[in-house]
């Protein structure tokens, strides 16, 4: 238990390094890429993204898939590695090649007939396009790979790779100033380099630390049989996430320029930001819950699941407090010219983390199970229905931020209400004990509220003055009431001993 919890902050550390770094590099690149190629450009970019990304909703379903069944393989006695990655990966490279023919004749009809692009710029969304097909083709085929390094826990690898993705994307920047061609075409000729030299270094690295991965090309179809049929019921999950979050985009695109799409994108920006931070902790703590699942220890994986849930939760509070309340000033900072509506989109963007994380969390029991039939079809249908509604509102004359407050009820529905009981009805989890945790989280939530937001009334969060004091209010806050409510006695000794032992350390050194 304690070796596993070692590793779980170990891993944690890594992937927190990999994130910050990722996240300062993001912001900075985000703030003059938009100035560079211009909210009309940044849009059109993200837009075509969007389709993209919506074509690759079956490569999201099978890597869910592909990763579960490594990480649970490696909890048996006697595991076949060997045979399990040789399938997956064969029908990654499959799935991959389907997607880029797809991509190539739908696609490129969807951009010329439906999307609002202007025509002196739609040579150039075309050819983001295909450059962004060609990136998507090489991110499939290495989730098989992906998926190994963290079944093995091996995370300090994802740190020292975002070294080398955080110095392309700062030279993305550079090169965008200095080269004379079209910006967007550059851009997107740019960004496909440095996602398939990223790749190529966790490959790399696959192939010289783990057996299975340089086994010869064989296909096991009982293999592909198990992955297919967990994965099948994953891809609805999965087709009406895509459809909800590149789904909205383009029909956004559709009844408003790219200006308001690039509002949209930059808000949701932040949100996967935001994911990326909590998201670090998950992938942390993930295969362990598999991994006892797996072995039998059905009480452990149920303690650590609904624990880190729980911590999980209060890692993303954290963040999105201080965001909330210093919201402005945040985005003056980050961006020169602040695009008009940016600041609500934001600010209900960050409200929507906070369920998302009860919704993505308590999915990992489900997941370890492998029982995620009832999951594939009733929480699907609440991301589907988002586009709909969206579409009808729009129609109906609703402003755009209405998007969000629709993508906000579906968070608090998936979150609060249907993960809980699918948890409980699939898995066994006392439904007392999920409501519990979720309880705590509210209430933590409440008290770390009450003197943050009356700072905010009483100081102005434009002012030097104000942004520090709102900032340290916020920070003394939320540590006191997640110290002395949020976290349990076992969790407040091991974090202690934590700390002893690293001064000991440093110390003798």
């Amino acid at each position: 238990m304690v070796s596993n919890n070692q590793r779980i902050i170990k891993n944690t550390a890594y992937l927190y390094f990999r994130m910050l770094l990722i996240m300062a590099v993001n912001l900075y690149a985000s703030r003059v890429t938009l100035k560079v190629l211009g909210v009309d450009d940044f849009g059109i970019y993200q837009t075509v993204g969007g389709v993209v990304t919506f074509l690759a909703f079956l490569s999201n379903a099978l890597g869910s898939g592909t990763s579960r069944f490594i990480t649970f393989e490696m909890g048996k006695d006697d595991p076949n590695l060997k045979e399990l990655f040789s399938t997956v990966r064969i029908a990654h490279i499959i799935l991959a090649i389907f997607i880029v023919f797809i991509g190539e004749s739908v696609g490129i009809w969807t951009i010329y007939n439906r999307l609002v692009i202007p025509s002196d710029r739609l040579h150039a969304a075309v050819f983001a396009f295909h450059f962004s097909m060609v990136a998507t083709f090489f991110q499939i085929t290495q989730v098989p790979y992906n998926a190994t390094i963290i079944a093995y826990e091996r995370m300090n690898v994802y740190a020292y790779a975002s070294i080398f993705e955080a110095v392309g994307k700062l030279m993305i920047v550079y090169l965008l100033n200095m080269l004379a061609f079209d910006k967007l075409e550059v851009y997107s000729v740019l960004m496909c380099i440095v996602t398939v030299a990223v790749m190529l270094i966790y490959r790399v690295y696959c192939r010289l630390n783990f057996a299975e991965t340089k086994a010869k090309l064989s296909f096991n179809k009982e293999i592909f049989k198990g992955v297919a049929s967990f994965s099948g019921w994953n891809l609805l999950t999965s087709s009406a996430a895509s459809l909800a979050n590149q789904g909205v985009t383009i029909v956004t695109n559709m009844f408003f320029s790219p200006s308001v799409v690039t509002v949209r994108s930059l808000a949701l920006k932040i949100n996967n930001i935001l994911n990326q931070f909590v998201g670090s902790f998950r992938t942390a703590v993930n295969p362990q819950i598999v991994k006892k699942y797996a072995a039998g220890d059905y009480d452990g994986s149920k303690k650590l699941a609904l624990a880190s849930t729980k911590y999980t939760y209060y890692l993303m509070l954290i963040v999105v407090l201080p965001l909330f309340l210093l919201c402005e000033p945040a985005l003056a900072i980050w961006l020169d010219d602040v695009p008009e509506g940016l600041l609500l989109f934001v600010r209900i963007t960050l409200i929507q983390g906070l369920f998302q994380v009860l919704d993505t969390s308590l999915y990992t029991p489900i997941y370890a199970k492998g029982r995620i039939k009832e999951n594939a079809i009733i929480c699907p249908a609440f991301d589907a229905l988002q586009l709909p509604a969206i579409y009808i509102l729009f129609k109906m004359g609703a402003p755009a931020v209405a998007l969000a407050w629709v993508e906000l009820f579906a968070c608090v529905s998936l979150g609060v209400v249907i993960k809980p009981i699918l948890v409980h009805l699939i898995v066994e989890y006392d439904y007392k004990e999920i409501m519990l945790m979720i309880g705590q989280c509210g209430l933590a939530t409440l008290l770390a509220c009450i003197f943050p937001v009356a700072s905010f009334k009483i100081l102005d969060p434009n002012s030097v003055i104000g942004f520090l004091g709102i900032g340290l209010t916020c920070m003394i806050s939320l540590g006191l009431v997640i110290w002395f409510i949020g976290l349990d006695k076992y969790m407040k000794k091991m974090l202690l001993t934590l700390v002893q032992e690293k001064l000991i350390k440093h110390r003798k050194e």
